[in-house]
């Protein structure tokens, strides 16, 4: 079976954790390749809702080993605190393993996420704060502390000292004391003793998967429309959300990667800052808001926040599916959209100049730019019971052949709601 890379569309917030959860019932592996815990996925099965941070969505089935990569940054507070609500709902966690390379992200990485975000004033770059940046930042700069430093005692000190040089001299420039050497120390060992066994070198396992042609599941976090190149810099996250960087987040070859699903919403969401050009405000933001289950509703797994809520954006939608080269959607929330008379998906973008662009400009641009819609019929029957691709309306199939004729890639899955039997699998 091909190596299978699940990859947001968009702003994230897409789904990706319904999905994954979905395709793990026949996965050896899922291994979640990059981002901390500053994103959510929200997922939804027999065991309860759960708001995955770190954990891969693949841990609800009992058979498969879930990895968290090299590419990924790991607050272990965050993490043991995910554990204990999977094992308090009965499930087996167990086969979680974290690659030692991935790093770690520090309460003092919170702090700095959060006294530099209020520095910015007027002009935020919507950060959940959780230190995903400075971790990241950190790593950049070699002075960031790793997962498998925990299991070597003499190592690890070594490398506290060389990141509390640098921290107290970040901090202070900031107007804050650093914390203790001796209570970074103290927390480390705190963490050692609780993942000391879950802490591995992640390629042989993957290396011998992937030789025996077994099922692996990628998961990325966030959307293409984030990435740290790609994105609408810089409003975008610290790490790369495409699926080129799956394959180093994870630790295999580019060329294992047979398949790239990109996960879109029926409509536009995005949580932060940052041009959403098809952006509506009002009764209908509200309308898309609040439009599915309580689970479905449109606030940040991880922060609470209302989502930004808009229109389509099939601009957006080829600009990931030329980045990512999706091989296939899978379109969520279908059912939120029932009952609207029209739908307005975005095809260009119109500059104060006049011209319109096809294409996902840079990010000054785009902040200028406004939606050129094309108009679709809607449709006024509820699609949440639809198990089959005959059984939704034609108009929401005509709206569904739309957007992958903008993708060049076809619809694969459509979910109409939380459960995992409402994801609908469309044949060729």
């Amino acid at each position: 079976m091909p190596v299978i890379a699940v990859v947001g569309a968009l702003w994230g917030d897409e789904g990706k954790g319904h999905l994954v959860d979905y395709l793990s019932r026949d996965a050896e592996i899922v291994v979640r390749v990059q981002g901390g815990d500053n994103a959510g996925h929200t997922v939804v099965n027999e065991h309860g809702t759960f708001r995955m941070h770190l954990v891969p969505s693949g841990i609800f089935n009992p058979r498969t080993t879930c990895l968290i990569g090299a590419g990924t940054v790991v607050n272990p507070d965050t993490l043991l605190q995910e554990l204990g609500e999977l094992e308090a709902a009965g499930v087996d966690t167990g086969r979680l393993l974290i690659s030692d390379r991935a790093h770690l992200v520090f309460p003092h990485h919170r702090r700095r996420d959060e006294l530099e975000e209020r520095g910015r004033g007027d002009r935020p770059l919507g950060t959940t704060r959780r230190g995903i940046g400075p971790a990241y930042s950190d790593k950049a700069a070699r002075i960031g502390v790793r997962m498998g430093d925990l299991l070597h005692r003499d190592w690890l000190h070594r490398r506290l000292q060389q990141a509390h040089a640098a921290l107290a001299a970040r901090l202070r420039a900031l107007g804050e004391e650093p914390p203790p050497l001796e209570e970074l120390i103290e927390r480390c060992e705190t963490w050692r003793e609780r993942l000391k066994d879950r802490i591995v070198d992640t390629i042989p396992l993957l290396q011998a998967a992937i030789r025996r042609d077994a099922r692996v599941v990628l998961e990325g976090q966030l959307g293409a429309m984030r990435d740290l190149d790609w994105g609408i810099y810089p409003y975008v996250t610290s790490s790369n959300t495409l699926v080129g960087y799956a394959a180093v987040g994870a630790g295999i070859p580019p060329q294992a990667i047979r398949e790239v699903i990109g996960v879109v919403k029926a409509f536009a969401t995005a949580v932060g800052e940052g041009p959403l050009v098809t952006e509506v405000h009002g009764e209908l933001a509200e309308r898309l808001r609040r439009g599915g289950p309580p689970e479905g509703w449109e606030f940040g797994a991880t922060t609470g926040r209302p989502r930004r809520c808009g229109w389509p954006d099939g601009v957006a939608l080829r600009h990931a599916a030329w980045l990512n080269g999706f091989t296939a959607l899978a379109v969520t929330k279908l059912d939120v959209l029932d009952g609207l008379e029209e739908i307005r998906l975005c095809v260009g973008y119109r500059l104060p100049s006049g011209e319109v662009l096809t294409h996902v400009p840079d990010t000054p641009y785009l902040e200028q730019a406004t939606p050129v819609y094309e108009r679709l019929p809607g449709w006024a029957g509820p699609t949440a019971d639809a198990r089959r691709w005959e059984d939704l309306p034609e108009a929401a199939r005509r709206y569904l052949q739309r957007l992958a004729q903008l993708a060049e890639a076809p619809v694969r899955y459509v979910s109409v709601g939380p459960g995992r039997d409402q994801i609908i699998e469309v044949g060729p």
